[in-house]
């Protein structure tokens, strides 16, 4: 299973959307510098939503025997996390002021780029299973 690179690329992004569980999302600083830690899980949609995709990472990890489904799981993966890292992004500009960041608002981004890497590999893959047996098919 862990032999090819796309299920290697699958499983980082889905430690990466794993690692979001445990970290803060953001800290807010109070007037006489007390610090509030906001983390992902506070927040019930960013809950549902990381849940949402570790499930379908782990759906892409363990489908790595059929190629062209990989792919497709991964693909809508990536968009998850493209629409949860757009999500993050509207969040960061309307609470700028008054919150400070944590940099894993961009694990969703990484992620969907690992899955993107992913996809495109699997494809490839799974094109070129599909083309040898037409070519062993056509030798009979």
């Amino acid at each position: 299973m862990w032999q090819r690179i796309q299920t290697l690329y699958i499983g980082t992004a889905t430690a990466l959307t794993v690692s979001m569980f445990f970290s803060r999302m953001a800290t807010i600083i109070g007037p006489e510098g007390s610090e509030l830690v906001i983390r992902y899980y506070e927040k019930v949609p960013y809950l549902i939503m990381l849940i949402m995709l570790l499930t379908a990472g782990i759906c892409g990890v363990f489908s790595y025997k059929s190629r062209l489904l990989q792919a497709r799981v991964c693909i809508l993966t990536a968009l998850m996390l493209l629409g949860f890292q757009i999500w993050l992004g509207v969040d960061y500009f309307r609470f700028r002021d008054d919150m400070v960041f944590s940099p894993t608002m961009l694990f969703p981004f990484v992620a969907a780029i690992l899955e993107t890497f992913a996809a495109r590999k699997a494809l490839v893959d799974g094109m070129t299973l599909q083309a040898v047996k037409s070519m062993k098919k056509g030798r009979r």
